[in-house]
């Protein structure tokens, strides 16, 4: 029997920088299906590429409770298992930073309206 191996492309995790911002609001309005970002897109903190190509990414934002939480917004070609790692990478992430942003609802909420603003050039 012959056993055909499958070379599958290695997810690249990375924070996230500035000039991800357009990618990432795409995504999100894509995503979301929505023609305008709104408060749900929050900061986002972490992605993960392949060939460059951003397919997923971790965002700060404020739960119905009024905590700092975070969602993940990703495209469709992402799979369930790297779902899952990115998950799993975003949450540890998340728990060892203690930036305001990742501990301070009040300075997080602040920080969205300002990157709302921002975007919203």
């Amino acid at each position: 029997m012959e056993t055909i191996a499958q070379h599958q492309e290695q997810l690249q995790y990375a924070e996230v920088y500035i000039s991800d911002m357009l990618a990432l609001k795409n995504l999100f309005l894509q995503e979301q299906n929505v023609s305008k970002e709104n408060s749900d897109f929050g900061i986002p903190f972490l992605l993960t590429k392949k060939k460059n190509k951003i397919l997923s990414f971790a965002s700060l934002v404020i739960s119905e409770k009024g905590e700092i939480a975070f969602k993940i917004y990703a495209q469709k070609e992402i799979t369930e298992s790297e779902k899952r790692n990115f998950y799993a990478k975003a949450e540890n992430y998340f728990k060892r930073n203690t930036t305001p942003n990742f501990r301070n609802p009040k300075q997080l909420e602040s920080s969205i309206k300002s990157m709302m603003s921002w975007l919203d050039f």
